[in-house]
């Protein structure tokens, strides 16, 4: 597989670029600016690691037309990521074809730091998993769906990293769903909920469904440990959280850290 690193600019522009075989590091000096992106260019569909900044981590994603595109965060989005993220003029970057065994371990199919905003649309840049809502509170990047699959799991906090977590908007009919972009088998979630108590409430049951048509019923408890269900293996291209029920709590606030999909390709 051939790989393509590099930055580009709003206008287009090529600001930097390398070519590999399997794998291809990029040193980027200089700053980043509004509008430059990080782009991602494969010969053929498949897993790659993802390593595009020392501050962030980490992730084997799918790229399903072998193309992937950040936006590099400035303003507010910046506090949905690490402080020093993206930060100075010296940058390293790096992206791997991921080895057969990586692809076929048992890992949570869920994990992306990389997930792009859900308002910014998939397009040609598609990486997998991918996580979008049907309410997003305030519509800040501290509270957006992809937050819930980050794998910042600390949720003692709220508003800003490493306290992200996935807000409802106080919309009882709220959803988020996991978009993996291709089959997949899984057999346990695991949920951290928010625990900014008392801030906070919690949900006392929730529902998840797959794209097999098939649901699980979830009974959920105040704590800020991960709750994990496991379950018969199912096939399915996606899992939705929905039918959140809150508890009896004066707060109006539920909220979700984390969503871990644990499985294997199918």
């Amino acid at each position: 597989m051939q790989v393509t690193l590099g930055v580009t600019h709003a206008d287009g522009r090529c600001l930097a670029q390398v070519h590999g075989e399997e794998e291809a590091w990029l040193v980027y000096r200089d700053a980043y600016r509004e509008g430059d992106r990080l782009q991602v260019e494969l010969s053929a569909a498949g897993h790659v690691r993802l390593a595009l900044d020392a501050a962030m981590t980490p992730a084997l994603v799918y790229l399903p037309q072998g193309q992937f595109s950040f936006s590099i965060p400035f303003d507010s989005r910046r506090k949905a990521y690490p402080p020093h993220a993206f930060q100075g003029d010296l940058h390293r970057l790096f992206v791997a074809q991921a080895r057969p065994e990586e692809v076929a371990a048992r890992r949570n199919l869920a994990l992306n730091p990389w997930d792009g905003s859900t308002h910014d649309g998939l397009g040609a840049g598609a990486a997998f998993p991918h996580a979008f809502a049907s309410a997003e509170t305030r519509g800040e990047a501290a509270f957006a769906a992809r937050t819930a699959i980050d794998g910042e799991k600390a949720n003692a906090g709220h508003g800003h990293w490493p306290f992200t977590s996935w807000g409802i908007n106080r919309d009882p009919d709220a959803a988020l769903t996991v978009d993996f972009g291709r089959l997949v088998t899984v057999d346990e979630v695991v949920l951290y909920l928010r625990a900014d108590f008392p801030h906070d409430a919690w949900w006392q049951a929730a529902s998840l469904s797959f794209s097999n048509g098939e649901t699980q019923e979830l009974v959920l408890d105040k704590t800020d440990r991960g709750q994990s269900f496991r379950f018969p293996a199912i096939i399915t291209e996606w899992v939705k959280l929905h039918r959140l029920i809150k508890a009896d709590d004066p707060s109006p606030y539920p909220a979700l850290t984390q969503i871990e999909v644990w499985g294997i390709e199918a």
